[in-house]
Order: C-alpha cells, then structure tokens, then sequence
C-alpha cells in the first residue's frame, strides 16, 4: 500500500491530514518537525511527503531542498500543504523542488488527487 508522510508542527493539522489519506485508502506516517521528516523519508522511503512550510527549526524549506539534495530521499515527491497564499510564497515553494502546492483549509478530493497525481508521475 503507497504510504504518505506528513509532516505538519500542528497535532490538529496532522490528525486532519491523516484521516483525510486515510480516507482515501493511503497508509499514513507522521511527523512533527522537518528534522524528523527527514529521517523518516529516509527510512521509510514513501511514496508522497505533504511538507508544511512554517515549522520550528528548519523551515519546508529547507526540508525540501535537503530532501531533494540526497540521493536516498530525491525521488519522493513533496506537496507543500501550507497557510501561506501568497503567489511567491508558491512560486518559491515550486523552486525547493516541490511537486505541487496546495492552501489550508484543504478540500479532501483535491488532496487525494494530487497526491494520486504525484504517486503517478
């Protein structure tokens, strides 16, 4: 079964975010902190990672770009799931070597399809 990566600092948005994969019939794995991510990626190898931007630490930034950097990790696609709108938060976002951006609220189909998307590509 494809598994997710969620990596949110909010335990409300990572529960939201779980039920949502879950729902649509994806195992899911989560963490708290970039740093964390970054080790599950590793480990774990999912299929998709949904990166929030504004953690503690290191940025999804920052996470992305290490991500995307190291060999065992460069080929996982990452779905920035994000409060920030603004048009160059994205088009910086896009720049880190992320697959797709999407807003909070989400809406839950919209989700799934990227993530399907990301999975297929």
């Amino acid at each position: 079964m494809p598994k997710v990566l969620i990596v949110d600092d909010s335990p409300a948005q990572l529960y939201s975010l779980k039920r949502i994969v879950e729902k649509g019939g994806l195992e899911t794995v989560t963490a708290d902190s970039a740093e964390m991510a970054f080790r599950i990626a590793s480990m774990e190898h999912p299929s998709v990672i949904l990166m929030d931007i504004v953690m503690p630490g290191m940025s999804g930034y920052q996470a992305t770009r290490k991500l995307s950097r190291d060999a065992s990790t460069c080929d996982i696609p990452v779905i920035f799931v994000t409060s920030k709108s603004d048009e160059s938060d994205k088009v910086w976002g896009m720049r880190q070597g992320a697959r797709d951006y999407i807003t909070k609220p989400v809406n839950a189909a919209h989700l799934l399809t990227v993530i399907r998307d990301a999975m297929a590509a």
